[in-house]
């Protein structure tokens, strides 16, 4: 399973490639408003710094308006995924994408209906939102178990992207599923190295290795 950063935070991005755990990255527009600068510049130094996919989001309604953000965007880099919103608008402009060469990510999936129309319209990524349905006492990691059963039953090349990620358990669930990408915020990527056990373990072996005689380190 592939592992995407969800963030606009450029400092964020540098740690985790410099962790050599970073596959690609999704953005939004609420997580660009939050840097507080231009989104075209924030877009150009994500792409500089990762080298896998990095979904860039249109925000027009019609498929012209979609179509046209799109365009734009893939001139960026040759990493550009588009997110495109799940509406027939969305995906009529997704078939066009899709012929044209043009990656794209479907975003704000909550129904196997939605994910399976993302497939056939030949959506390079589907992202369904599992804590957003958490959130509404649904279960999200479900929704990713029938996605999955679905693209297995008919062979369909679109990647499961799970995205709306709250915690380390969504990335174990997922990856226990077989989705195709996980995408999180960058505090639970820092919450998968951790464990008390293993932070116990470290301080008794340190504390044991002062204890032994001609060190060499």
């Amino acid at each position: 399973m592939e592992i995407f950063l969800d963030t606009g935070n450029t400092d964020e991005i540098r740690q985790a490639v410099d962790w050599g755990l970073l596959d690609g990255v999704t953005t939004n527009p609420t997580l660009v408003a939050k840097t507080g600068r231009p989104f075209l510049e924030v877009a150009k130094e994500i792409l500089k710094l990762v080298d896998g996919p990095v979904s860039l989001e249109t925000v027009s309604l019609d498929a012209e308006g979609i179509l046209k953000e799109a365009r734009m965007l893939a001139e960026l880099g040759d990493n550009v995924v588009v997110k495109v919103p799940m509406t027939p608008e969305g995906m009529k402009a997704v078939c066009s994408l899709s012929s044209e060469g043009i990656a794209t990510n479907v975003t704000l999936v909550f129904s196997p209906a939605q994910a399976l129309i993302a497939a056939k319209a030949s959506a390079s990524y589907v992202s369904p939102f599992v804590g957003r349905l958490d959130d509404i006492s649904s279960d999200g990691m479900e929704l990713i178990s029938k996605i999955k059963q679905i693209y297995k039953n008919y062979m369909f090349e679109t990647k499961i992207l799970v995205a709306s990620v709250r915690h380390p358990m969504h990335v174990v669930q997922a990856a226990l599923i077989g989705a195709d990408v996980c995408t999180m915020p960058f505090d639970v990527l820092k919450k998968l190295f951790q464990h008390p056990l293993t932070d116990k373990g470290i301080d008794l072996f340190l504390k044991d290795w002062q204890k032994v005689p001609d060190r060499p380190f």
